[in-house]
């Protein structure tokens, strides 16, 4: 058993795929981007870097107003914005168990706690990239969320559905679960699989 658990959002604890796929198209419309550039966007990596790889010409004050108006378009688009299946129950196990967990976002905080409210999910610790300097790959926001747990960053697992999350994760010193067929330390195939894994029982409803 490890001693906590790091969760990626997006992807891992809700499903917002079709919500950041909307954003990116109407972003793009807006920014003159061709729509085939969007096969660029790097799941999992903040609004700003993949910025950069789609309007290099962007600088300062300009890359900070079309990263705010991607994230604008993002805010109230919560739809069809779910938990993941499996994510409730996980929680619900973990929590039982004594294991402290939290999340960490690529996300601003506005739009993190949107979409974990529409999932229903009110995580004990969140870090978004508003609360750090540097996003993902670097692994500022796992180390930062350990030391709010008051835990060191290897005694955790990270569970993450991206290559940039996973990154962040092994540079942290922690453990990883990967989803989505990616490459970690634990490679389950949902997050019910990981609960098993992870020796932890579902609490009844």
């Amino acid at each position: 058993m490890v001693a906590a658990v790091l969760f990626d959002m997006d992807g891992t604890l809700v499903e917002s795929d079709a919500a950041v796929a909307r954003s990116w198209s109407a972003w793009a419309r807006e920014y003159g981007v061709p729509a085939e550039a969007l096969d660029a966007v790097a799941h999992g990596v903040p609004a700003d870097g993949t910025i950069r790889l789609l309007r290099p010409d962007l600088t300062g004050a300009e890359l900070d107003a079309a990263a705010a108006r991607q994230l604008a378009l993002q805010y109230d688009d919560l739809h069809d914005v779910t938990a993941l299946p499996g994510a409730h129950d996980l929680l619900a196990a973990l929590t039982a168990a004594g294991v402290p967990w939290a999340v960490v976002t690529s996300a601003d905080r506005r739009l993190a706690r949107a979409r974990l409210a529409a999932a229903g999910i009110d995580p004990p610790v969140l870090v978004a990239r508003d609360d750090i300097a540097r996003g993902k790959p670097d692994p500022e926001g796992y180390r930062a969320a350990a030391t709010a747990l008051g835990v060191s960053p290897g005694e955790c697992l990270v569970v993450e559905d991206a290559e940039a999350g996973l990154a962040a994760g092994r540079a942290a010193g922690a453990r990883t679960a990967a989803l989505r067929g990616l490459d970690g330390d634990v490679r389950p195939a949902d997050l019910t699989a990981l609960a098993g894994l992870l020796g932890l029982t579902v609490p009844a409803r």
